[in-house]
Protein backbone atom coordinates (compact mmCIF):
# COMPACT_ATOMS: atom_id res chain seq x y z
CA UNK A 1 0.00 0.00 0.00
CA UNK A 2 1.55 3.28 -1.13
CA UNK A 3 -1.39 5.66 -0.62
CA UNK A 4 -4.58 6.03 1.39
CA UNK A 5 -7.40 8.34 0.32
CA UNK A 6 -10.57 9.15 2.17
CA UNK A 7 -13.32 11.66 2.67
CA UNK A 8 -16.08 12.34 5.13
CA UNK A 9 -18.77 14.98 5.46
CA UNK A 10 -21.45 16.01 7.90
CA UNK A 11 -24.34 18.47 8.06
CA UNK A 12 -23.90 20.64 11.14
CA UNK A 13 -26.53 22.74 12.89
CA UNK A 14 -24.31 25.82 13.12
CA UNK A 15 -23.31 28.68 10.89
CA UNK A 16 -20.63 27.92 8.31
CA UNK A 17 -18.42 30.58 9.92
CA UNK A 18 -18.73 29.01 13.40
CA UNK A 19 -17.75 25.63 11.95
CA UNK A 20 -14.77 27.08 10.08
CA UNK A 21 -13.65 29.02 13.15
CA UNK A 22 -13.63 25.83 15.24
CA UNK A 23 -11.76 23.81 12.61
CA UNK A 24 -9.07 26.47 12.30
CA UNK A 25 -8.66 27.01 16.05
CA UNK A 26 -5.67 24.69 16.48
CA UNK A 27 -5.74 25.03 20.26
CA UNK A 28 -9.22 23.48 20.38
CA UNK A 29 -8.38 20.37 18.32
CA UNK A 30 -8.31 18.02 21.36
CA UNK A 31 -11.88 19.10 22.25
CA UNK A 32 -13.36 17.35 19.24
CA UNK A 33 -10.69 15.02 17.86
CA UNK A 34 -10.30 11.99 20.13
CA UNK A 35 -7.03 11.01 18.42
CA UNK A 36 -5.34 14.25 19.49
CA UNK A 37 -4.14 14.14 23.06
CA UNK A 38 -2.84 17.69 23.23
CA UNK A 39 -1.39 20.60 21.31
CA UNK A 40 2.34 20.93 22.01
CA UNK A 41 3.14 24.04 19.95
CA UNK A 42 0.92 26.40 18.02
CA UNK A 43 1.49 29.61 16.11
CA UNK A 44 0.20 32.88 17.54
CA UNK A 45 -1.87 33.25 14.37
CA UNK A 46 -2.84 30.70 11.73
CA UNK A 47 -1.56 31.64 8.27
CA UNK A 48 -0.18 29.91 5.21
CA UNK A 49 3.25 28.43 5.91
CA UNK A 50 2.98 28.28 9.71
CA UNK A 51 3.29 25.04 11.66
CA UNK A 52 1.83 23.51 14.78
CA UNK A 53 2.74 20.35 16.69
CA UNK A 54 0.39 17.94 18.43
CA UNK A 55 0.64 14.70 20.35
CA UNK A 56 -1.44 12.07 18.58
CA UNK A 57 -2.76 9.22 20.67
CA UNK A 58 -5.58 7.29 19.01
CA UNK A 59 -7.27 4.76 21.31
CA UNK A 60 -5.37 1.46 21.70
CA UNK A 61 -2.36 2.85 19.80
CA UNK A 62 1.03 4.19 20.90
CA UNK A 63 1.33 7.98 20.81
CA UNK A 64 3.45 10.03 18.41
CA UNK A 65 4.24 13.64 17.62
CA UNK A 66 2.71 15.15 14.51
CA UNK A 67 3.77 18.39 12.80
CA UNK A 68 1.37 20.20 10.49
CA UNK A 69 2.03 23.06 8.07
CA UNK A 70 -0.72 25.23 6.61
CA UNK A 71 -0.83 25.12 2.81
CA UNK A 72 -4.06 27.04 2.27
CA UNK A 73 -6.17 29.21 4.55
CA UNK A 74 -8.96 30.85 2.58
CA UNK A 75 -11.33 32.44 5.07
CA UNK A 76 -13.66 33.76 2.34
CA UNK A 77 -14.19 30.32 0.76
CA UNK A 78 -13.85 28.61 4.16
CA UNK A 79 -11.17 26.26 2.89
CA UNK A 80 -8.31 25.02 5.05
CA UNK A 81 -5.58 22.66 3.83
CA UNK A 82 -2.43 21.45 5.49
CA UNK A 83 0.24 18.78 5.35
CA UNK A 84 0.99 16.59 8.35
CA UNK A 85 4.11 14.54 8.96
CA UNK A 86 5.34 12.42 11.83
CA UNK A 87 7.75 14.13 14.22
CA UNK A 88 10.21 11.23 13.92
CA UNK A 89 11.43 12.42 10.50
CA UNK A 90 9.76 9.69 8.45
CA UNK A 91 9.16 11.05 4.93
CA UNK A 92 5.56 9.76 4.80
CA UNK A 93 2.94 12.50 5.02
CA UNK A 94 -0.77 13.29 4.86
CA UNK A 95 -2.53 16.09 2.99
CA UNK A 96 -5.74 17.27 4.69
CA UNK A 97 -8.33 19.60 3.14
CA UNK A 98 -11.39 20.99 4.89
CA UNK A 99 -14.20 22.93 3.24
CA UNK A 100 -17.28 24.39 4.90
CA UNK A 101 -20.33 25.48 2.93
CA UNK A 102 -23.80 26.73 3.81
CA UNK A 103 -26.46 24.03 3.78
CA UNK A 104 -30.14 24.41 4.64
CA UNK A 105 -29.70 26.97 7.41
CA UNK A 106 -26.66 25.18 8.78
CA UNK A 107 -23.34 24.09 7.37
CA UNK A 108 -21.84 21.15 5.58
CA UNK A 109 -18.28 20.28 6.46
CA UNK A 110 -16.24 18.11 4.10
CA UNK A 111 -12.81 16.75 4.87
CA UNK A 112 -10.50 14.76 2.61
CA UNK A 113 -7.23 13.07 3.41
CA UNK A 114 -4.51 11.72 1.15
CA UNK A 115 -1.79 9.71 2.87
CA UNK A 116 1.50 9.04 1.07
CA UNK A 117 3.47 6.15 2.56
CA UNK A 118 7.17 6.45 1.72
CA UNK A 119 8.86 3.73 3.78
CA UNK A 120 8.39 -0.04 4.04
CA UNK A 121 7.27 0.05 7.68
CA UNK A 122 4.52 2.56 6.82
CA UNK A 123 3.48 0.72 3.64
CA UNK A 124 3.16 -2.73 5.19
CA UNK A 125 2.28 -2.06 8.82
CA UNK A 126 1.48 1.53 9.72
CA UNK A 127 -0.52 2.32 6.58
CA UNK A 128 -3.07 -0.50 6.79
CA UNK A 129 -3.56 0.19 10.51
CA UNK A 130 -3.92 3.95 9.98
CA UNK A 131 -6.38 3.39 7.10
CA UNK A 132 -8.73 1.52 9.45
CA UNK A 133 -8.26 4.11 12.20
CA UNK A 134 -9.02 7.07 9.94
CA UNK A 135 -12.18 5.41 8.63
CA UNK A 136 -13.49 5.49 12.24
CA UNK A 137 -11.74 8.55 13.67
CA UNK A 138 -12.71 11.16 11.10
CA UNK A 139 -16.50 10.55 11.16
CA UNK A 140 -16.38 10.37 14.97
CA UNK A 141 -14.45 13.64 15.09
CA UNK A 142 -16.98 15.34 12.82
CA UNK A 143 -19.79 14.21 15.12
CA UNK A 144 -17.88 15.43 18.18
CA UNK A 145 -17.20 18.74 16.42
CA UNK A 146 -20.93 19.17 15.76
CA UNK A 147 -21.60 18.45 19.44
CA UNK A 148 -19.03 21.02 20.53
CA UNK A 149 -20.66 23.63 18.32
CA UNK A 150 -24.14 22.89 19.68
CA UNK A 151 -22.81 23.04 23.26
CA UNK A 152 -21.21 26.43 22.55
CA UNK A 153 -24.57 27.82 21.42
CA UNK A 154 -25.36 30.23 18.58
CA UNK A 155 -22.58 32.45 17.24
Amino acid sequence: MDEIHGRASLQVDATPQAVFDLITDVGRLPEWNIAIERVLERPPELAEGVEWTIKMHPPRTPSWTSISRVEELDRDRRRFAYETRNGDGNPSYTKWAWEVTGAGGGAEVMVTWDVYLKTADRRFFGGPLRKRQLAREVPNSLTAMAGALVAAGPR
